[in-house]
């Protein structure tokens, strides 16, 4: 059995004027999203065995968080340039090439790329992935390469948790 859980990047900031997208950082509420949604997953889930990261600071700033706050070692933490993309292809690679000694993996990635592919490879439609929304999809193989439609086990929002 082979479990990925897919987080979008928590909520960037657009204030910043002359900077690349790559370079654009979280707001204030996408750090408070991301410790909130970090902490429910620590309850939630085993620790995965591997995190990985698109290479855009937002992404990359909501991996750490999830990091530190879950107990994963930052050495460990891996960062892949081929996940900033806004399209499921990249996410799919990845994924296909997870070592098999992992049971679990997860991932921070972009909007399109999230939205595409839980609607692929899920069994439960999710019209929309919100900032640091996490969807756990569980696969029945022994290999990641092997991945086809699999079984959606998590769906955690912040929304869930605001008053």
């Amino acid at each position: 059995m082979k479990t990925i859980y897919i987080v979008r990047h928590a909520k960037s900031s657009w204030e910043y004027e002359g900077i690349d997208d790559i370079d654009r950082p979280l707001k204030k509420r996408g750090i408070k999203d991301a410790y909130l949604i970090a902490k429910v997953l620590k309850k939630k889930i085993n620790k995965p065995d591997a995190f990985i990261s698109s290479c855009a600071s937002r992404a990359l700033h909501t991996g750490v968080i999830f990091c530190n706050t879950m107990g994963f070692p930052m050495a460990n933490f891996k960062i892949s340039k081929s996940l900033y993309s806004f399209s499921d292809g990249y996410l799919v690679k990845t994924i296909k090439a997870l070592d098999d000694d992992y049971d679990a993996a997860i991932i921070f990635s972009h909007d399109h790329g999230i939205n595409t592919f839980v609607n692929t490879y899920g069994n439960k439609p999710i019209t929309h992935v919100p900032t640091c929304g996490v969807i756990g999809i569980e696969f029945d193989t022994k290999h990641w390469k092997n991945i086809k439609s699999g079984k959606t086990v998590l769906k955690e929002f912040p929304k869930h948790y605001k008053q």
